[in-house]
């Protein structure tokens, strides 16, 4: 049986299916959706959970070993198949088309994967999965679908907003619905539950230092050194903390580490990104830096921004922002001076 996204709840009240196939490109729906799937999986008994992720390595005979092994814990339990890429290879077709044509009793299959080629929609064991479970596909939402999201994901914080209010919303988080989910929560921190608005909403979006500093990571990243002067000088006389702009800088030197240490560990690229909230808009420009900047180069900028965060708490003297500026440029592989 095949689904919308948004048919998925209504479905999980009248029961729950042997198999779930979730496949998209875009993180939150899907993570959402896998959530529900156990939440309500629990709340009927089934509390034992194997996961697998399907990279480099995987056999997929572990699906049927564990499809016919007993949990010591319990007698319902969930597995769950993590598929980095968008195909599940000659191999992964047949198990799959085995499993779904002997369902192992008091077990639930979540499998996600990435966005899915036409031609792979009408293959034999997707075909297979859709006659005994349930095949949901996640698109980008764009247009007026984006506009529905955007008003229903407003109502369930008991936010009131007009259409013109809806659609600068949209136009701010350019179809990133991560993005737009936190910007609905920072609207029902700031105002609470009632009427917004279209100033308000133009005040507070606006005004997100998270959002701005995202970008400035974007380009940072991406090495664009006439941008980043750009913008930093932009964040620091909008009255941006610098705190905010060091805790973003460190924790994109850090999982650009993170990321190094697991590809060099063999581990496949797409569950490195996927493990790391590396979506497909960001791919390219950390693919750039990860080729740019080796573990030395890595290290040398938390050592910088180490003394940035002194300065910013005057235990070091020195202008933090320009300590900053030079912890951006060295994510640019230039030399610097400081």
């Amino acid at each position: 049986m095949r689904l919308k996204p948004e048919q998925l709840n209504a479905a999980l009240q009248k029961g729950l299916a042997s198999v779930y196939f979730l496949s998209g490109d875009e993180p939150l729906q899907l993570g959402e959706m896998a959530d529900a799937i156990r939440k309500t999986a629990r709340a009927s008994g089934y509390l034992s959970r194997e996961i697998f992720s399907v990279e480099t390595g995987f056999s997929w005979n572990q699906l049927a070993l564990s499809a016919d092994s007993l949990s010591i814990f319990s007698d319902k339990k969930i597995i769950e198949l993590r598929i980095p890429t968008s195909t599940v290879g000659t191999e992964g077709a047949k198990a799959l088309t085995a499993y779904c044509e002997r369902l192992p009793d008091d077990t639930l299959l979540l499998i996600s994967i990435g966005k899915l080629a036409s031609a792979t929609l009408k293959s034999r064991w997707l075909e297979s999965i859709d006659k005994v479970g349930v095949v949901i596909q996640v698109w980008a939402l764009d247009g007026q679908d984006l506009l529905n999201w955007l008003q229903q994901r407003l109502l369930q914080r008991g936010l009131h907003v007009e259409s013109d209010g809806i659609k600068l919303l949209a136009s701010r988080i350019e179809g990133n619905l991560l993005a737009a989910d936190q910007e609905i929560t920072k609207l029902y921190v700031l105002y609470g539950a009632g009427q917004l608005s279209t100033a308000q909403i133009s005040d507070a979006v606006a005004d997100s230092s998270r959002y701005d500093v995202f970008k400035l990571m974007d380009w940072v990243l991406a090495a664009q050194t006439n941008r980043i002067i750009k913008i930093l000088a932009a964040l620091r006389a909008e009255g941006i903390a610098a705190p905010v702009i060091l805790w973003a800088l460190t924790r994109e030197a850090r999982s650009l580490i993170h990321i190094k240490l697991a590809l060099a560990g063999g581990q496949h690229k797409d569950t490195v990104f996927r493990n790391n909230q590396i979506w497909d808009k960001r791919k390219p420009v950390v693919d750039k830096a990860l080729t740019r900047l080796n573990l030395q180069q890595l290290n040398s900028i938390l050592v910088l921004a180490a003394q940035a965060d002194r300065q910013i708490k005057g235990q070091q003297s020195g202008d933090a922002w320009e300590t900053l500026l030079a912890v951006c440029l060295l994510f640019t592989s230039l030399p610097i001076t400081y």
